[in-house]
């Protein structure tokens, strides 16, 4: 049995996230101390009790979500039975500096340390450059990408996630998403705005590539012990320089989730365990998975949520 860890990035939290986890282990609060100290703020707090609209920023969100993730990693650690290995890695966006982490490549504290860094370049760039992002439900990537560039008016716009064969997020300015969503919706697309004020992985944020790729520089990174998936090619990558500018570029590029999934699927993956808050990418897997192939899909963000997903694995 091949086993699969998957990390959310942003759109998975809620207040009260890894409350369980704070409650019962040290290990966990530790992970929660260091990501306050690095950050100078109370994340902690703000993952429990909010408000949601100060969560929501990118400068708190990121690290924040990260935290969540490193702490249900701890536990998945302590808690796998004897003799099952995880064969692989993979992070949504923000996901993959968890994926990382796991995969022995970055320390709990250079984990946090980078997403706090990337989450002020990006509000940064979202306060220079406003912008957003909306999902396209039912049409594939081909025809997306047709249709940005047949609309003038969308230099700018870009798909910024292909999650599923039919599911595809586009990011960029207001006037361009407003252009491209309507020839989406004469084509039959239903187009979805999403609550956020940073077009995510779009020209419009690609200043902070190379300033953070600056900040990486002094961040060491060790070679994955376990194989990870990026998101910017979804294959494996094992040197450690070419992470670096895999990751500093990611900010940027678009998130191949759904060749991710294929590609691990393809290397005889057939669990996948989602690590995190909520339930989005086990949501996904239904989706992306050829018909006739068959997987198991779990998730745990709590203690209970854990012991119900260990016990599907024995």
């Amino acid at each position: 049995m091949k086993i699969a860890v998957l990390f959310p990035g942003q759109g998975s939290q809620y207040l009260g996230m890894g409350r369980e986890f704070l409650d019962a282990s040290p290990d966990c609060r530790e992970i929660m101390e260091i990501t306050e100290r690095v950050c100078d703020a109370p994340i902690g707090k703000l993952c429990l009790e909010g408000p949601m609209e100060e969560l929501t920023r990118a400068i708190y969100l990121q690290p924040a979500i990260t935290a969540v993730n490193l702490m249900c990693w701890r536990m998945l650690q302590k808690t796998l039975p004897a003799g099952v290995e995880i064969g692989c890695f993979a992070g949504h966006s923000l996901g993959e500096y968890s994926a990382l982490h796991a995969a022995g490549v970055i320390s709990t504290e250079s984990t946090i340390r980078l997403v706090a860094e990337r989450g002020a370049l990006m509000w940064r760039e979202g306060l220079k450059n406003p912008g957003g992002m909306r999902a396209v439900l039912g049409l594939n990537i081909e025809e997306v990408e047709r249709h940005i560039g047949n609309c003038p008016e969308a230099a700018r716009v870009t798909s910024a996630n292909h999650n599923t064969e039919q599911q595809i997020v586009i990011s960029g300015d207001i006037a361009g998403l407003d252009q491209v969503s309507k020839k989406l919706e004469e084509a039959g697309a239903k187009v979805i705005p999403l609550n956020v004020s940073v077009a995510n992985h779009s020209p419009l944020v690609a200043d902070a590539v190379p300033e953070f790729a600056r900040f990486m520089e002094d961040i060491e990174f060790s070679s994955p012990h376990t194989p990870v998936y990026f998101n910017v090619t979804s294959a494996e990558e094992f040197n450690t320089a070419k992470i670096k500018e895999i990751m500093a570029t990611q900010i940027a590029s678009r998130v191949r989730w759904y060749e991710t999934i294929l590609k691990m699927v393809d290397s005889g993956v057939h669990t996948f365990i989602e690590v995190g808050p909520k339930t989005i990418l086990k949501g996904m897997m239904r989706k992306i998975v050829p018909k006739g192939v068959k997987v198991n899909s779990l998730q745990f963000d709590s203690p209970e949520s854990l012991k119900s997903c260990m016990e599907k694995l024995t």
